[in-house]
């Protein structure tokens, strides 16, 4: 299977070029150690600048080009770009491409934090939705179809809808329903498809953002597939986007150095999808099934599956390969049990109040290696059961603190996500005068900074929106679980910024 870009950039490492030009570091010879050890030199010598044989990402001619088309026919889609600046890239020029200022787009409430950098590029007005929300697990489903409608008729000149599916927890909307409707509404269809790239591969798995019809989807091809950290693609569909206006809004956002080592990796993952997709897909989802089968085994822990939500809070379909548990039955919560699984020795992708996700992929299926990572992981989370540690057993002052922890935690859990009224426009205060305020004091105030607990990303509160009393007993609590906070200047929380009030 042919890899365009990175077979020009193997061609040029065996020329063996004297470099006097950028970068600096002159094919690793400038790299101090241990970095310069841990990289090779090989790689170190890919780092390279524009050579002419190696192709413009801004006005692609040669393998840039093959390879950008070789994505796209991949995906089924009529265009794709090499986003080497993350999805948070990839979205940021997607919602410039289908967007004119002004214009409104429907937004899920629950949207990754990114999404908000390009509203306010594009000085867009978002119209938000709340998704329904899944109270057994403390998760947000899927914006519905239904819901859709709805905003629809109450904001006919939206010109966008924008979907994140997958969810974080694999949760995948009905997104082809949407994009009908979105269609008939002469609006276009765009999609955060940052954790599915690897979908419309097999049977097993959601049907992929294309496939559903949508018009433009950024994902993240180095979450799930063989590409290097910080490196997505854009893909584009239809005539509802002008190409030539999107490619142009990706040479303004992109970088005049972009790092070749990240563009071949795009290439070679595309590649190996190519040849090989539905046997890694495959791979997978039996790596996944495995994992599942052996959580299911350990008691108290609640495995959510698509029989706990596909058909309810607008989810379609699942991807499986997106294992969460929940355990709010034990006497510890999810931040504790990550914390738990690091010292073993085990790192997972996602921790809240009340769940774990493990995120699985083709990479982890080994026959012999991994069921033994699997009976790790299952040996670390039994030491936390509460079989293995019962209240009766403890000191007094410990029955104490486990009775007030577990308070904390209950009062976590039945909260749902607060509610946000929107008073200002994110672009107007993203450009306004702020003032820092304690947190207890800034309700009633309109917020200038995002306020997330990460991960997932999801702002509790954007710029722009109104501190209410439940926002800030909301902040309270998850701070007090231990998620770490994302967005404010304060990452302690003790002072939020906030538009300065106008005098006169």
């Amino acid at each position: 299977m042919k890899q365009p870009l990175v077979e020009a950039m193997e061609r040029y490492l065996r020329e063996q070029v004297y470099p006097l030009h950028t970068p600096g570091h002159k094919g690793g010879r400038g790299v101090a150690e241990p970095l310069r050890s841990l990289l090779g030199p090989a790689a170190l010598r890919l780092d390279v600048s524009l050579m002419s044989e190696l192709d413009d990402i801004h006005a692609p001619s040669g393998c840039i080009r093959e390879a950008r088309e070789e994505a796209a026919k991949l995906y089924g889609s009529d265009a794709c770009f090499l986003a080497v600046n993350g999805t948070t890239g990839a979205i940021h020029a997607m919602l410039l491409s289908a967007l004119q200022p002004g214009d409104k787009i429907l937004v899920p409430r629950n949207s990754h934090r990114s999404v908000m950098g390009g509203l306010i590029l594009a000085d867009a007005a978002p119209v938000y939705v709340q998704p329904p929300y899944i109270q057994e697990f403390g998760l947000q489903g899927q914006v519905t179809p239904e819901q859709v409608e709805e905003a629809f008729a109450r904001h006919p000149d939206m010109k966008a809808v924008l979907l994140t599916t997958p969810s974080y927890f694999g949760m995948a909307a009905d997104t082809k329903r949407i994009a009908d409707i979105a269609h008939a509404h002469g609006a276009v269809l765009l999609v955060d498809e940052a954790h599915g790239p690897h979908l419309g591969f097999h049977n097993g798995l959601p049907p992929s953002a294309m496939q559903c019809g949508a018009d433009m989807a950024a994902q993240s091809t180095h979450k799930l597939l063989g590409a290097m950290t910080q490196s997505s693609l854009l893909q584009v569909k239809g005539t509802r986007i002008d190409v030539r206006h999107a490619a142009d809004v990706m040479s303004l956002l992109t970088t005049t150095s972009p790092n070749y080592l990240l563009m071949g990796s795009l290439d070679a993952a595309r590649s190996q999808l190519a040849e090989r997709g539905p046997s890694m897909m495959e791979d997978a989802l039996r790596a996944a099934r495995v994992l599942r089968d052996e959580l299911r085994g350990i008691p108290g822990l609640q495995v959510i599956g698509p029989e706990h939500v596909v058909g309810r809070y607008g989810v379609a379909a699942m991807d499986i390969t997106k294992v969460a548990v929940n355990i709010k039955d034990w006497d510890c919560s999810g931040i504790e049990a990550g914390e738990a699984l690091r010292r073993d020795k085990i790192a997972v992708e996602l921790v809240d109040p009340q769940n774990v996700l493990f995120l699985v992929t083709y990479a982890d299926w080994a026959p012999v290696q991994w069921p033994d990572t699997v009976n790790r992981i299952c040996r670390s989370l039994r030491k936390l059961s509460p079989a293995k540690n019962p209240l009766e057993a403890r000191s007094a002052w410990a029955i104490q603190e486990e009775k007030k922890k577990n308070a904390e935690k209950a009062e976590a859990m039945k909260m749902d996500f607060p509610v946000t009224e929107t008073a200002a426009s994110l672009r107007s205060v993203f450009y306004g005068k702020k003032n820092a305020v304690p947190l207890a004091e800034a309700v009633g105030k309109i917020c200038a900074e995002p306020v997330s607990f990460y991960p997932p990303g999801i702002p509790v509160i954007l710029p722009g929106e109104r501190f209410t009393d439940e926002i800030v007993r909301w902040c309270g609590v998850m701070k007090k679980q231990g998620l770490p906070v994302s967005g404010p200047a304060d990452v302690t929380l003790q002072t939020v910024r906030v538009l300065a009030e106008q005098n006169g």
